[in-house]
């Protein structure tokens, strides 16, 4: 059990409140301080733990109580507190006309693989958020790629992550699959 300085209850919600709603708790917390996050959604250890690491935040881990997540996180617990880089966000309008023209476009699709699994753009890469710096190899610096997830939270954290790597031209698809309209497989 891990000793906290503050819970938060983000049960019921989905991408991107749980980490819209860490992100407001972190602010009121004192460098050092542990948040405790409960969460139903099984891809928000995925997303904290990429949040964590984008923000400066230390990710101490997860234990499951039933069906809730108990994510605990350390305000300022990583010496190096880097910059955000934020990358263009591209409309989903605007990127479904080019997909659905038939261009050539690099996409890599960052949700979980069971939000993957029900539904995807053909063709795409598909690498979950949590393995994205692990597997960063699998993709090419130089070619322009379209990052995709639910709403465009996730990707964004995704772009981030890779921009920092060195990767020149990405795009964060704002929504993202919540309002696709186009073919999936």
């Amino acid at each position: 059990m891990v000793q906290t300085d503050k819970v938060l209850d983000a049960k019921g919600l989905a991408c991107p409140m749980p980490i819209v709603k860490t992100k407001k708790a972190m602010k009121d917390l004192a460098s050092g301080d542990v948040l405790e996050i409960q969460a139903t959604d099984k891809g928000s250890t995925a997303d904290l733990q990429a949040w964590a690491k984008s923000s400066g935040h230390e990710y101490i881990g997860t234990e499951t109580e039933g069906d809730v997540l108990l994510h605990y996180l350390r305000k300022d617990g990583v010496n190096e507190v880097s910059e955000t880089i934020e990358i263009p966000e591209v409309s989903l309008a605007e990127f479904q006309a080019r997909v659905e023209n038939g261009d050539s476009l690099n996409i890599l699709d960052v949700r979980e693989q069971e939000e993957y699994d029900e539904a995807h753009i053909p063709g795409v890469k598909h690498i979950p958020l949590g393995e994205v710096e692990a597997r960063m190899d699998e993709l090419e610096k130089d070619k322009e790629i379209y990052i995709i997830c639910y709403s465009g939270r996730r990707s964004g954290v995704a772009g981030d992550m890779m921009a920092k790597k060195g990767f020149k031209t990405l795009y964060n698809v704002v929504p993202g699959m919540r309002d696709w309209t186009g073919k999936t497989e």
